[in-house]
């Protein structure tokens, strides 16, 4: 029997997958944008193995269209994931007392520079914007990263956005972070502004119009070209704000999985998968020991960013999340082109905040 899988259309998202599935599993792909706004509940329709991110958990789970892994695997075997995957990427899956999915890949925002071209990265959110003054510097603003990058800023700046499930954020944090990011935003190269992290990437590895971008998804891809390091922080010593990412393997309620389908996503986790063959086919694991092995390939790649990996904001997860998202980086885009005062922009992605908690979950 051939499963068949979705993941998303990069070589971190498909090539290690492929090249490890044989014929148990046939993988299909779709483009970053889908991933990241897709309905999960229609992929589900269709494929037995989902790779999603975590943000879309709680409109997973209103549809009903996930299996609960604690019904697959083990206790011992989930607990043992949990404690061996890095930062938050095994908890960012597990909600209502269930877990969801497991972290396949893990990644978070890092900062992303060509040192041929400016020097040392710079470390904290000043020294990025005087390094922004003399060379080409750009945010993360296409499509739901324009309201990353101004989460994991509030971060660096000592707030988490939605704490609790309280107010977005508070007037001061919005308006140091609005204002932080018009000025670096206002001498960034304007062909930046419609790129996604992979399109950023690209730009900068091959071609000198693009040196350093703060906070972008980091890709172990791009890490010949490009030094990836540890985001930014408001002051040395502080935390580097990130809002993570990465992936999830998750189940289809539809799916009935086979032994031989549950010991291949066992393999896919395994110590000797996520060390080895996950890095030799472009993935990006999971497995703090992978992160931390000096053997690892790419092995700088993970021990410059561990730090922010560890760190990293779990995104809200509620069934209303991914519109808000969305709809919140147009107005963070708007503030910043000037179309919308500081003020508004607030008020605003506040009232769309409220509104997208009103969504049962």
């Amino acid at each position: 029997m051939t499963w068949a899988g979705l993941t998303w259309d990069h070589p971190r998202g498909y090539d290690a997958l492929a090249a490890a599935a044989g014929d148990l599993v046939h993988w299909s792909v779709q483009p970053l944008e889908g991933f990241e706004s897709h309905p999960v509940d229609e992929l589900c329709a269709r494929y037995d193995l989902v790779v999603l991110d975590h943000p879309h958990l709680g409109e997973a789970l209103a549809a009903g269209c996930l299996r609960p892994l604690d019904d697959l695997f083990g206790q011992a075997e989930l607990d043992g994931w949990r404690t061996g995957s890095i930062g938050p990427t095994m908890r960012s899956y597990a909600m209502a007392g269930k877990q969801w999915a497991l972290p396949l890949d893990a990644a978070t925002q890092v900062a992303a520079t060509r040192t041929d071209l400016v020097g040392e990265p710079p470390a904290t959110w000043d020294e990025v914007h005087r390094l922004a003054r003399r060379a080409p510097v750009a945010l993360s603003l296409a499509g739901p990263h324009a309201f990353l990058t101004f989460a994991s800023v509030a971060v660096a700046l000592g707030e988490e956005p939605a704490a609790d499930q309280g107010e977005l954020i508070s007037d001061g944090t919005g308006h140091a972070v609005l204002d932080l990011m018009a000025a670096v935003d206002a001498r960034a190269p304007a062909e930046t502004r419609t790129l996604n992290p992979i399109g950023l990437l690209e730009l900068m590895s091959r071609t000198d119009r693009l040196a350093h971008c703060p906070l972008v998804y980091g890709y172990v891809t791009y890490a010949h070209r490009v030094a990836f390091t540890d985001a930014p922080v408001a002051r040395p010593g502080g935390r580097p704000g990130s809002t993570l990412g990465g992936t999830g393997l998750a189940v289809s309620s539809h799916c009935a999985p086979t032994p031989e389908l549950l010991d291949h996503v066992r393999w896919l986790m395994s110590p000797s998968a996520q060390r080895e063959f996950l890095p030799r086919h472009h993935g990006q694991p999971s497995a703090r020991a992978a992160w931390t092995d000096p053997t690892t390939v790419a092995a700088d790649f993970y021990r410059r960013t561990t730090a922010t990996c560890e760190q990293a904001w779990v995104r809200p997860r509620h069934a209303g999340y991914i519109g808000f998202q969305a709809a919140a980086s147009a107005v963070v885009r708007d503030a910043l082109a000037k179309e919308t005062g500081h003020q508004a922009a607030l008020d605003r992605m506040r009232a769309l905040y409220r509104t997208s908690r009103t969504t049962k979950d």
